[in-house]
């Protein structure tokens, strides 16, 4: 993780709370975004987004599938997809 997104990750403790003080550097861009955006303010999806980048934060949304893909609110994963969809390079408008 870059250095901006683990000031975010300390900056938002509630958003991790369950996870350990010396593990929230080894959070994974799953377990980032998936936490962000359903418990996050619009503001820190919109922050999270944009430190990922809106390709990267697209491509780790549309590969969540099974329980993964569960863990999302179905409106959360329904907005966000169809947002990112909209707002990543190369993909057809």
């Amino acid at each position: 993780m870059n250095n901006e997104i683990n000031i975010f990750i300390n900056n938002n403790p509630a958003l991790f709370w369950y996870i350990p003080k010396d593990k929230k550097s080894g959070i994974s861009k799953n377990l980032l975004l998936e936490s962000v955006l359903n418990y996050g303010t619009l503001q820190d999806c919109l922050k999270i987004i944009k430190l990922l980048g809106y390709n990267e934060s697209y491509k780790v949304l549309k590969n969540a599938k099974g329980r993964k893909k569960g863990n999302y609110y179905p409106e959360i994963y329904n907005f966000f997809n169809l947002y990112l969809k909209e707002h990543a390079q190369g993909n057809p408008r």
